[in-house]
């Protein structure tokens, strides 16, 4: 699913109502049904409903909710804003006059000064103040009235955006001038901003509500950002051919593991065996033979010279691919090791947990390494590698930054695990719960990627299909295991289910 920036929604608002002689009224009516709908089937007419309403579209969206509420029984408390001295917009003067006919709402246009109504904590309160278009921060009055309606302990519903919030960037706002939702309630399109960890307070749980607004203008819009679904990694996967072998799916070297952290190769190597890797070796220290001999019997052994830390890294055979980083530890062999492999590396790789802390002792590495290859840092050692970020959404715009300098794949791991590539575009991934927050988890995601890189899949998206297919596996240890007692073990054992679930 494509993610439009806000200007590419008013313009496909704009080409819709031209093309198909659609009027703003009849998608305003369009989306004040949807959200009733919403209300309707999550809340009773016992809950009494306060609705804030702006005096642009989206207070005539809250106006016709508020009428329509009305119809099928909830006592409803509407307050106009039209205190901006620009006016009301021409939809929400149309809904106005049509609630002041409306009996059973008690309406009042606030045009001055004015007493805040008491909020309970039984009631909805409907915010309709100010939708996705709003281009500064709240000030002065609406600050103020934002500020007391989070205070309230009622179920706040927003309709299309928490107002107050920007539909794209949001660095430079502040949590107090923004409405913290209960429930947003999305028209037609997510906003870029939905998917960034630093804006869940404000928005809640969220819907996308289907107005039939996103036709061919919509196919044809170009945006740098995707949400990877379902369908998109079915579409990408390929069967297996009826007479397949085991060399057509790629051989994989994984460099894993020291004294005290062999469960991270185990991990990765679990990963990538479940992900359909052809051949697998784990290069580690000796002391990690018997336990990968006796955990992960397919994968082959190539022992380190030393017992305890990795200090060498020197392939023995060609590989598709190089897996570097889990549990390798920081060790002045260790780094010495990564920085004379990188040198003389020329394929795209994966480096993950260790590899990059290694990196980041010498940050002057970033430049040999291979282009197009696919780095997936945590944001500690995102922060490592590229300075202190106090926000997820500053480390987004530093990694399209660094992605394009580098020419690298980052993977910034999170709730929307985004994989941005070096011509900006972004990747949000679609999959995945909170049970994942386990030690061990990128271990397999390192094994999963490098396991379809080595099966033929660009290093793009072998990084974005391998974090949607490593959160469906989570998902389903979550449900099999309990939210709370997932390990990253049931998430590697429900790799290949996912991928069956995923393909059939």
């Amino acid at each position: 699913m494509k993610i439009f920036t806000n200007a590419q929604i008013r313009a496909i608002e704009s080409a819709v109502i031209e093309k198909e002689g659609v009027t703003t009224i009849e998608l305003v009516e369009r989306a004040a049904t949807a959200v009733t709908w919403e209300v309707m089937s999550r809340w009773r007419p016992s809950r009494p409903v306060l609705v804030f309403a702006g005096p642009g579209n989206n207070g005539a969206d809250a106006l016709a909710v508020a009428r329509m509420l009305a119809d099928e029984g909830y006592q409803v408390e509407v307050l106009l804003f039209n205190v901006t001295g620009r006016g009301l917009s021409e939809a929400c003067t149309y809904y106005r006059d049509r609630l002041k006919e409306s009996a059973g709402v008690v309406f009042t246009e606030v045009t001055s000064d004015f007493n805040p109504p008491v909020i309970t904590s039984d009631m909805i309160v409907i915010d309709g103040l100010f939708g996705s278009g709003l281009k500064e921060p709240l000030k002065g009055g609406f600050r103020s009235l934002v500020d007391y309606i989070n205070s309230s302990k009622a179920t706040i519903v927003s309709i299309d955006i928490p107002s107050g919030m920007f539909a794209e960037w949001n660095e430079a706002n502040l949590s107090r001038n923004v409405i913290h939702a209960t429930m947003t309630f999305a028209i037609e399109f997510p906003r870029l901003a939905f998917f960034i960890p630093d804006n869940a307070e404000f928005l809640g749980e969220w819907k996308v509500l289907d107005i039939k607004l996103a036709g061919s203008e919509a196919r044809g819009e170009q945006s740098p950002y995707y949400l990877l679904e379902k369908s998109d990694v079915h579409r990408i996967l390929r069967p297996r051919p009826e007479f397949a072998h085991k060399g057509m799916f790629g051989s994989m070297l994984l460099v894993a593991g020291c004294y005290g952290m062999m469960g991270a190769a185990h991990m990765a190597a679990l990963g990538a065996l479940r992900s359909g890797v052809g051949k697998l070796t784990v290069h580690a220290p000796r002391s990690g033979f018997i336990p990968m001999q006796t955990s992960v019997p397919e994968a082959m052994f190539h022992a380190d010279h030393h017992d305890i830390v990795i200090t060498d890294i020197s392939p023995k055979h060609e590989y598709s691919v190089v897996a570097l980083g889990p549990g390798i530890g920081t060790h002045d062999y260790t780094v010495r090791a990564v920085e004379t492999f990188i040198g003389t590396a020329t394929k795209p790789m994966v480096i993950d947990a260790d590899g990059l802390n290694c990196i980041a002792q010498r940050p002057n590495l970033l430049e040999r390494v291979p282009p197009m290859s696919v780095i997936t840092p945590h944001a500690g050692e995102f922060d490592r590698l590229f300075g202190p970020h106090t926000s997820h959404e500053m480390r987004l715009r530093t990694a399209v930054e660094k992605s394009h300098y580098y020419n690298l794949i980052i993977l910034l791991k999170g709730r929307y695990t985004c994989v941005v590539r070096p011509d900006g575009k972004i990747y949000f991934i679609g999959s995945g719960c909170a049970a994942m927050a386990t030690p061990g988890s990128g271990d397999v995601l390192t094994g999963i990627i490098g396991s379809l890189m080595a099966q033929g899949y660009t290093p793009d998206l072998a990084a974005a299909i391998g974090a949607y297919i490593h959160g469906v596996a989570g998902s389903m240890a979550r449900d099999s295991e309990g939210e709370y007692g997932v390990l990253a073990t049931d998430i590697a054992r429900f790799t290949s289910q996912a991928i069956r679930d995923i393909m059939n």
